[in-house]
């Protein structure tokens, strides 16, 4: 009998010298897009399989991480000093190795997003300009100083002691409440949140809208790469700019009409199956003593950083 060899082989044996001779391809702009909102998918995916582990934080119960979340974000917020700081990222880092958390996954996000928003946006208050203090780090020398309206710029111009401390402390501020907030994300699914902020008396408009929010985010990632494949698959030579264009803005109008309706057709839904503005669920099975003994060692853990 002959041995038959699988299309899908022949044709990537076939495109792999073509490859090789023309050197790597370049990948369009909107390749790199789909290809960030493929994660988007992934992110979601790696949540919910995260959240669903047999670890620490996944067996308490979702209320208790909830209250957890919003104590220790107002303790963060009003510590000052980089020791209290310290000790609060450790305990995260070790509540997160107790629930087997992708680390490497986490603190790349945190590192970002704590940059970003945290690093950036306090750096320049580092500066003598804006805060005044001991000159640890010159940067530039002027002939003389300049004062315009309200604002005093001196000879000498640099980082200060006491602005870099800001900033370090803003930074760890930020990074602490994102990992705080990644951690417990990680560890409870949507539905649990849900049902404890509605639990906490949160508006049931707000509850609402994260929760079609945060569907609305995966149909619309999906619906995306979809029709890029679609397209793609189609096309035998490359596209130039300008036909990309044309067709990006075709198929965002074509999104926002079938989200339109969409939107429509949910709602009806909704109506037709009894929807009163407001939103039900079932009542929470009582606390457990892992629940209770959990949330008072944190409870007491959180006073204790107050207290130092």
């Amino acid at each position: 009998m002959e041995n038959k060899i699988p299309s899908f082989l022949i044709a990537r044996s076939s495109a792999a010298p073509l490859a090789e001779g023309r050197g790597r391809l370049r990948i369009s702009f909107i390749e790199k897009s789909i290809q960030h909102l493929a994660g988007v998918i992934n992110i979601g995916h790696a949540q919910w399989e995260s959240a669903s582990r047999d670890a620490f934080l996944q067996k308490i119960d979702a209320r208790v991480k909830v209250l957890f979340l919003l104590f220790y974000v107002v303790i963060i917020s009003l510590k000052r000093d980089l020791v209290s700081e310290s000790l609060i990222a450790g305990l995260i880092f070790m509540l997160a190795l107790t629930s087997r958390v992708d680390l490497m996954d986490l603190y790349k996000r945190v590192l970002f997003w704590g940059f970003v928003f945290g690093f950036l946006i306090a750096f320049p208050s580092a500066f003598n300009v804006v805060t005044q203090g001991e000159i640890i780090f010159p940067v530039l020398n002027l002939e003389k100083s300049h004062t315009f309206w309200i604002y005093h710029i001196p000879q000498e111009i640099g980082i200060t002691r006491e602005g870099s401390l800001g900033v370090l402390m803003l930074t760890s501020r930020v990074m602490n409440s994102l990992a705080l907030s990644f951690l417990v994300l990680a560890t409870t699914s949507l539905p649990e949140i849900i049902r404890a902020l509605k639990v906490l008396r949160v508006p049931d408009s707000f509850l609402m809208i994260i929760t079609l929010t945060f569907k609305y985010i995966f149909i619309f990632t999906k619906t995306v790469e979809d029709m890029f494949l679609a397209k793609k698959s189609r096309l035998a030579v490359h596209t130039g700019n300008a036909e990309s264009r044309r067709w990006i803005a075709g198929r965002l109008a074509f999104i926002f009409r079938r989200t339109r309706m969409r939107c429509e057709e949910i709602f009806k839904a909704m109506l037709s199956r009894g929807f009163a503005d407001e939103v039900r669920i079932y009542k929470f099975s009582r606390l457990a003593a892992l629940d209770w003994s959990a949330g008072i060692c944190l409870f007491i853990a959180g006073v204790i950083f107050l207290w130092i």
